[in-house]
């Protein structure tokens, strides 16, 4: 039996949101001033538009009214998805970063900032840009090697098709 309050709103929750086609990524119930805040992260392999959240959103708060996991105080809930610059925490995340800029945290110390190409069940094929007019290089990383992984943000990145063209 689940012990915390958010391993018991997992529970409840998590089958909501699987069944929009959305994985349950993150609970938070934080306090704010004298007010409670349920935050639920949701996404999926091809994101979650605001359709979507909105519709996980009302099935969470209709199961939540019907229930009593969150007390009888007051509190809002937020329904979102994780943000441009996530962590990568489970396999499924490095998947979804697939082509995107990541900056690791290296187990044996260290950071490394690189392009995620492909991703496997024992790691991940990057693309390491070069530096002062040096070609990129490819390199294997075991995910054993990653302690934290973070999506970096890219404002001026060329779209692949303008690249071909």
């Amino acid at each position: 039996m689940s012990t915390t309050q958010s391993e018991r709103l997992r529970e409840l929750l998590e089958p909501l949101v699987t069944f929009q086609g959305l994985d349950l990524e993150e609970i938070a119930v934080d306090s704010v001033g004298r007010k409670r805040v349920l935050r639920v992260v949701v996404d999926s392999d091809t994101g979650a538009d605001l359709d979507q959240i909105a519709d996980v959103s009302r099935a969470l708060s209709a199961k939540l009214d019907e229930s009593d996991a969150m007390g009888a105080g007051e509190y809002t809930l937020e329904v979102g998805t994780p943000g441009a610059e996530r962590p990568l925490k489970e396999h499924r995340h490095y998947v979804r970063a697939v082509d995107r800029l990541v900056k690791f945290q290296l187990a044996e110390g260290g950071e490394l900032v690189a392009r995620i190409l492909k991703v496997d069940d024992d790691g991940l094929d990057l693309e390491v840009p070069g530096v002062k007019g040096r070609k990129a290089t490819a390199r294997r990383l075991a995910f054993s090697e990653v302690d934290k992984a973070r999506v970096q943000v890219e404002f001026s990145r060329k779209d692949k098709n303008e690249e071909e063209a």
